[in-house]
């Protein structure tokens, strides 16, 4: 097991145009008071091999910025964000996922992508959830030991999140790898079962949930 402890700043930075002071009196503000409102992202998180880290809250609460700040801290040859994997242009889904023919399949179908159309087509013609989808199939097939996965089936129908959310699980239950997801949704929580919730709160406070009420700090 390994602690996570994030500590990141905000602080504004901003030039002061006519329109920004125009602003600033219209709500009372003097520079000082706008330079002294300080957001703070911090918490410490335990994670395991095999653990699913779910990152939720409302939209601007900070999951994406939590999210980046474990990726950092994360080991860089054992990691994989899909936001960093590229789309391919010439070659087949089938052609550019790792592994033999029938596991190549197996990972897309995990990742949602089974119907034949989509697995015989190029990886950068595909729809936005399609190529999300390709990208997580990407990570499943790279080995690498942490995924990292920001508005995670988030674009996409709510069934077809429920079924790649309950793929992933049995992934980290079986492989031992860890996912660290972060999605505004809520309702994909009984089919990941995840074993870190974290809850972002608008007001800057993390709130940390762990299944095993023996890992509570």
């Amino acid at each position: 097991m390994r602690n996570y402890s994030v500590e990141k700043e905000f602080r504004w930075c901003g030039a002061l145009s006519d329109k920004v002071v125009s602003v600033m009196r219209m709500f009372g503000l003097d520079i000082d008071r706008l330079r002294s409102n300080v957001v703070c992202h911090r918490c410490n998180i335990n994670l395991k091999a095999g653990d699913i880290c779910y990152i939720t809250g409302a939209s601007g609460s900070g999951k994406s910025v939590l999210l980046t700040e474990l990726y950092k801290l994360a080991e860089p040859d054992k990691r994989i964000r899909l936001c960093d994997i590229e789309l391919e242009q010439g070659k087949s889904l089938i052609d550019c996922i790792e592994g033999g023919f029938f596991e190549a399949l197996r990972i897309l179908s995990r990742a949602g992508l089974s119907d034949v159309f989509s697995v015989l087509n190029e990886p950068a013609k595909l729809s936005e959830g399609q190529k999300y989808r390709y990208r997580l199939a990407k990570a499943l097939s790279s080995g690498k030991e942490m995924i990292f996965a920001d508005e995670f089936c988030s674009g996409l129908d709510r069934i077809t999140a429920a079924v790649i959310s309950h793929n992933i699980a049995k992934v980290a239950r079986k492989s031992g790898r860890t996912f660290v997801l972060a999605s505004s949704h809520d309702d994909l929580l009984c089919d990941l079962q995840p074993d870190v919730v974290v809850i972002k709160h608008l007001t800057g406070k993390t709130e940390i949930i762990y299944r095993d009420l023996r890992r509570q700090v």
